[in-house]
Parts: C-alpha cells; structure tokens; sequence
C-alpha cells in the first residue's frame, strides 16, 4: 500500500500497518510524540491499521488536533475517577475544548471544589495503572442494551439518537468503559499536567426543558510549566473579569426577578455608556450619519421579508401575538432602516445615505453562554446602515475602516486583525442560497481591501447570511480574540426589500447597502474596556473624574465650593462629606480607581488651593483649583491614556 504524507511524499509498505508503527518507521522521535493520525481527513486513534493507499498526518500533542486527543483522553481519566469515587454519579458528555476539557454529571447534590481535590486525587491514581486504552464497537441494539446494563440513561438516549447504521464505537481502559467517538492517546499515562479547574451548571443538551446537570472543567498539557502559565492566565482573568470589576465598581447589576441576560446599569454604568453613546454619535454626525429611533419590535413578516425569520430564528425571542398581528422583539436593526430608506424616492444625487442609530437588541442567547454584559440576551448596537450606488463602494468601507482606525486610537486599542469573512458554498441552510450573488459580494469586497491596502486574512464560514463582511478582531490583554468592528456588504436585503434609487440615466436601480458597527455592542466594548483597564479608566471616560476629600468637617464649607467650581465646568466630581479619617477616605477612592483626589485642609482653605493625588503618579502637591482645571480639562480634550498593562500571552 502508498501512504502519502503532508508533505507532498510517499512511503510503500507490503503488509498493513497501525498508525504509531508508521510513525516509528518514519521517526523514532515522531513515534514518542504521537497522539493521533488522520487518514484522509479523519482522525484516527494510532492503533488504527491501515491497508490501503491513503493519505495520512501524524499528529503530535503540540498540535492543536493532537492536543485535542491528550485532553479528550483526560476528560475520560476524570469520568473513571468519578466513577470510582460516586459510583452512583451517571455520565453525559465529555469533550475536549479550546483551552482544555469538560464532563457533564448527574449526582444528586452535584459537587464541591473540595470534592474536585479528591477527583484530581483519583485521576493520578489512574493514571499510574497506566491502562491502555482500547476501541471497540457495538451493534446498535446490543450498544443500548451494554449501556443499560451499566446504567448510563444518558448514554443510552445517546445511541437510539443514532442512525440505525452508526458505527458505535466505546473507548475502554481498565473498568471502564465510554461510549465515545475518539479518537484517543493509546494509554494514559502520558496525562502528567492537569487540574480540574471550576464548576458550573449546564443543561442536559443545552435545552433549558431538560435536567440541570454538574459540569466539571478542567485542563490538560503536557508540560507542568505550560499548565502553569495557563493557571496564572485564568487567576489574571479572575482579577480582570468585568463581572466582577463591575458589580465592585457598582456598574451595571443582573437580577434573576428580571431575567437572566439582562443586565441592568446602575448610575456610574450608565454615565460611562452615555459618555460612549455621545462618543460615537457625534463622531458619526461629523461624518455624515442621520440618525434614527425605531421600535424594538417587528412583525414576523417583516423579518420573513428580510430572511432573519429562516436564517436566524433560532436566537430570536418567540413571536407574540397581538390583535390581528404577530410580533418579535428585533435581534437587529437593518429591516426597520430598510424601511426608513423606503419611506421616500432617492436618487442617485442623495445617496450615500447613511442612517445611524443606537438601537436595543434582543437575541435568545443559551444561558450557557451568557456572560455579564459582553454576552447578554438585550444589547445596544452601534449600528448604522449605508446605502451606496456600486461606484461608491470603495469609497464607503474605506471612510468605515477610518473610522474603527480612529476609534481605536482615542481609546488605546493597538493589537487586532482585519478578517474577510466569507460564506461557506456547502452550507444552505446558513446563507442566503444565491451563488452569483456570493461571488459578486466576495469578490467586491475583496478587491476594495485590496485597493484600500488593507492586511487581512479570509475564513469560511463566518459570514452574516446575507454577505460577506470585514471583522476587526481584538485580542484583548486575557482571554481569546473577539469581533468588535465590522463592515459587511449587502446585495441581498436591498433585493429583498425592492429598494430602488434614480440614476443618472433616469433608469431605476437597486442600492448596496454596507452594514457597519464601529463600537459593536456598547455593552460588549464596556465590557472591554473594563477588563483592559481593570476599572482604571482614562479621565475623559471616568464615570466620577474628581473626589474631594475634606480633611475634616471645619474644611466642609471651602470643599463645597471647590465642588461647585469642578461641576460648573463640566468635570464629574463627588465630594466625601462623611466624617470618616482622610487616610480611609484616600484608600477607598483609591480603591474605586478614580483619576483624581482633591485633599483640601486647613492650609489650602487659607490659601485658596488644593492638594492634587493621582490614581497613578501618587502625591503631586499644591496647586490652585483653576490650575488643576485647566490641567484636567486638557487631558479630557486630549483624551490622555494612561499606560496599558503588560500583554499577556494568550
């Protein structure tokens, strides 16, 4: 038989052969390192033998895909040692993820992080025996009736879930035994560094109509140094986590009574939305945007004529019926500025229109996935929609990318990547099926990235069902890359609608219509900027921007009207009138990061001044109120950064 490799290259073998004894033959280093194959495009655990021509990669636990195996093989370390330990618990699922592994668990009174202590405990035990780990398969009827016989329901509904066909296969290393689709390492003994890390709740099945089960996480590498890199990623995440810093910072608050994902802003919050809701407002009137208000509700025909009702039902919140109509509260904006565009005639004269708005959103999010604000079932978009002529299309995403360029340099946002996202052809039932329309859309959009200059990547797969877009990717100081900005191209939605606009030959045309957020969500770029600036937010988005600290009461009178002097004038001051000792009063603002301390005594009421503590540089001694204003207001018109933290490797 041929095996050809990666590489390009071929190797002859006269007798079938497992993976790990091809590896060998190719390199006794590659045979040590191995953890999985794929034999054309599958993976496949090394004791598969292969005999026929076939294409083949070797897989090391450094790579993504073999790491994927050393983590799937820990996850079935842990259900052995929970097995052993709570023989009554029953087993869901268990795969590997992006940063390590879960188990779902059914175990009446669920579990405890000291009850992880004695898992992790039990998995070292396991891991000493070192087992090999062995595949087999089953006929469909007698894989229920093993499966029933070790009461596993969970495993049972799993399999007549299957087709009648399936190959079901079972992983087994000691006494016990999974049912599972592998592909795994060949024993467990290379599973050194791991550590059970959190407990959460989750749904059987990701459906809130079914039983709460007890997930367990945890994560796996192959060196003690990279898990503990990794540890101290997650504790500089615990310290970094908007939730947190916000409930601490009295931000924003949730309230189960009020629904989960839907989070509320409490004063200081609401002072740092709005200053970013004016922020990009006023940036897009300079640039030409109208802006709008329009309901957060449609009706279902109106998302029916857009193709959200086919494409995106699923996060959309039930329909609800009133009087003679059906109605959805809107998971985005474009239908109703279809509409507003449609109000009236256009020509090829007005256009580009550029209708803005900073619109309430509401996606049925999986409570699963919720998180504080970044990820929340009501958001606010920074949304805006331009309908262009084709001639004008270059020219539009261009004044777009300008504007995410200068929006990340008022607020200190320097490490991201620009991505062409692009449909994937195989799939639709995701995207709007018009293979000439997609091909018009990528390749206009290609060319203009490429005309403006841009240095981007594409991915398949990820883009809006109705066009391909650019997405800015941030990648923030802790944690994964995300999409902030994007710029999507739109044939589709102004067909749809009948949107027309005169041209210059009096012909009637359809506009493109550019979907574009600068900000994103609100709630997602706060969320940002709190877990990049831990709460230590530049003065000009501060929340409160000034404390004055009386030393004691007698000074009250002369603090009052520094006060009065720093809200005349635009600044968001508080003032401290409680009798508490100045030390406390410092450490406490301190702790609540605000910008500026004015400490006023006894000399400083004498000599019309006050003493100047910053949040960074400490104690910067007397001066005037008016000198310190003058300061202030310079770095709020300036919109001075303070320095950022150091990047953590992600």
């Amino acid at each position: 038989m041929k095996i050809t490799l990666k590489d390009g290259s071929t190797k002859e073998y006269a007798a079938p052969m497992t993976i790990q004894e091809i590896a060998a033959d190719l390199s006794e280093g590659l045979a040590r390192m191995a953890a999985v194959g794929e034999v054309d495009g599958n993976l496949c655990d090394l004791r598969t033998t292969l005999d026929h021509d076939c294409q083949l990669q070797i897989y090391t636990a450094q790579t993504p895909e073999g790491l994927a195996a050393y983590r799937h093989t820990a996850s079935h370390i842990m259900a052995q040692a929970i097995k052993r330990l709570y023989p009554d618990a029953k087993l869901a699922i268990g795969p590997s993820i992006e940063n390590g592994f879960y188990y779902d668990i059914d175990r009446e009174g669920g579990f405890t992080p000291d009850d992880l202590e004695k898992i992790e405990a039990e998995m070292k035990k396991i891991i000493k025996e070192g087992f090999a780990v062995t595949r087999f398969t089953l006929p469909r009827a007698e894989a229920i009736a093993f499966m029933e016989k070790r009461e596993e329901p969970y495993k049972v509904e799993l399999i007549r879930d299957l087709p009648e066909d399936a190959e079901i296969s079972f992983y087994e290393q000691g006494e016990f035994v999974d049912l599972c689709a592998g592909p795994h390492l060949m024993t467990v003994k290379p599973i050194k560094a791991f550590k059970l890390t959190s407990i959460a709740g989750a749904y059987w099945r990701g459906s809130e109509k079914n039983k709460m089960l007890t997930r367990i996480y945890g994560t796996a590498f192959q060196k003690k140094t990279e898990l503990e890199e990794y540890l101290a990623r997650l504790e500089e995440a615990k310290k970094r986590d908007h939730r947190k810093i916000g409930r601490d910072m009295h931000l924003f608050m949730t309230d189960d009574l009020v629904g989960r994902g839907m989070p509320m802003f409490l004063p200081k919050g609401y002072t740092l939305w709005r200053i970013l809701e004016d922020y990009i407002r006023e940036k897009e009137i300079r640039s030409g945007y109208q802006h709008v208000l329009t309901p957060c509700v449609g009706t279902v025909d109106l998302y029916k004529t857009s193709g959200h009702w086919d494409h995106y039902k699923e996060n959309m919140f039930p329909a609800m019926q009133v009087d003679d109509e059906v109605y959805v509260l809107r998971p985005m904006n474009c239908p109703h500025h279809m509409r507003i565009y449609a109000n009236q005639p256009h020509s090829y004269r007005n256009l580009p229109v550029r209708i803005g708005e900073i619109a309430h959103d509401f996606r049925y999010e999986a409570s699963g996935s919720l998180k504080g604000i970044e990820r929340a079932r009501h958001f606010c978009q920074n949304d805006a929609h331009l309908f262009v002529t084709p001639d004008q299309i270059k020219d539009e995403v261009a004044r777009v990318v300008d504007m995410i360029f200068d929006t990340y340099k008022d607020f200190g946002i320097t490490d991201y990547r620009m991505i062409l996202s692009l449909r994937d052809p195989n799939d639709k039932e995701k995207y709007h099926d018009d293979d000439e329309m997609w091909n018009k859309a990528e390749n206009a959009l290609r060319e203009v990235l490429n005309e403006i200059g841009l240095d981007y990547t594409e991915e398949i797969g990820e883009a809006a069902f109705y066009g391909p877009k650019l997405d800015v990717n941030v990648r923030p100081v802790i944690g994964a890359e995300y999409t902030l900005s994007t710029c999507q191209l739109d044939f589709c939605l102004p067909a749809k609608f009948n949107l027309t606009y005169i041209d210059k030959d009096n012909s009637e045309r359809t506009p493109v219509v550019l979907h574009r957020a600068i900000l994103g969500s609100l709630d997602r770029f706060m969320a940002y900027l709190i877990e990049e600036t831990m709460g230590a937010f530049p003065v000009w988005l501060a929340p409160e921007q000034v404390r004055v600290l009386p030393i004691s009461e007698k000074y009250l009178d002369y603090a009052v009207s520094v006060y009065n002097r720093l809200q005349d004038n635009g600044i968001r001051a508080e003032l401290d009138e409680r009798s508490e000792k100045i030390g406390y009063k410092i450490r406490e603002a301190q702790n609540e990061k605000i910008p500026y301390m004015l400490i006023v005594g006894q000399k400083e009421a004498e000599e019309g001044t006050v003493a100047v503590r910053s949040r960074y540089g400490g104690d910067l001694g007397q001066t005037t109120t008016e000198e310190f204003l003058g300061r202030i207001q310079k770095e709020i018109e300036d919109r001075t950064l303070p320095d950022k933290p150091e990047k953590k490797d992600n």
